[in-house]
């Protein structure tokens, strides 16, 4: 039955992709945080499909942590369902993405259409300016920024290196940060073809003040808040360390 109700799930994401995409092409004249909320149903529809043919739900703590105004989201990646979660639970926004991503058909149609941050990890030092650059631009347009700061989904129990992109925009721009961490991967596993039956956690943490503080700082503190909760919310504490010491 898993197999059978995660393939159930696939289909319907696969077909209502191909139907979103010209669609979502079709907004390109509208102002952005229009053209966002338009294509943003498509995750909607996928995250209300997923309660339906999965099983898999979700409980959000935190809320009253999430500022009236544009911010920086350091979130945890362990998994697609985050991408689709953020979508309904935050405001209009914008992601920073490696560029292939632009280049999948249908699915990368929608994604261009919301003017993410696009960038070349190959470009060194451009990349990052590009990330300054665009990212400030997007956020005194009204656009939260969206960061995964491991770069790719980890495993449960596991742990990617924090690059500094988001904390460095936060730095310069002075935009708060609001961390985020979820145990998706325990449902929706990285590369994973079944979704298992649950409820998901998210939780959104106390927002990291950037005015005036160093990149290093916002990072270490982000870090830390996001793995600490990492270990709280897990529904498989074996897969960590008892007597581990917070990152960061």
């Amino acid at each position: 039955m898993l197999w059978a109700r995660s393939l159930l799930f696939m289909l319907g994401m696969t077909v209502s992709a191909v139907i979103f995409a010209p669609l979502a092409l079709l907004t390109f004249p509208l102002p952005l945080k229009q053209r966002f909320r338009f294509i943003s149903l498509w995750a909607r529809l996928n995250i209300w499909w997923l309660g339906i043919t999965c099983r898999l739900y979700f409980r959000v703590e935190g809320r009253e942590h999430i500022p009236p105004g544009p911010a920086i989201v350091l979130c945890k990646h362990q998994s697609a369902w985050e991408t689709l979660v953020l979508q309904q639970l935050l405001p209009p926004q914008v992601w920073l993405l490696k560029r292939e991503l632009l280049w999948l058909p249908f699915f990368g149609w929608g994604l261009a259409m919301t003017r993410p941050i696009a960038i070349d990890r190959k470009a060194g030092r451009r990349a990052i300016e590009q990330l300054l650059e665009q990212g400030r631009q997007r956020l005194d347009d009204g656009m939260w920024v969206i960061i995964y700061p491991e770069g790719t989904r980890t495993a449960p129990g596991g742990k990617g290196r924090y690059a500094p992109g988001g904390a460095l925009l936060a730095e310069h721009s002075a935009y708060p940060v609001l961390p985020v961490a979820h145990n998706a991967g325990e449902f929706w596993r990285r590369r994973g073809f079944i979704k298992y039956p649950g409820i998901i956690t998210l939780v959104f943490g106390p927002v990291i003040d950037s005015a005036g503080r160093k990149a290093g700082d916002i990072n270490s503190q982000a870090e830390q808040w996001i793995e600490m909760q990492m270990a709280r919310i897990t529904t498989r504490p074996e897969l960590y360390s008892h007597n581990a010491t917070p990152a960061g």
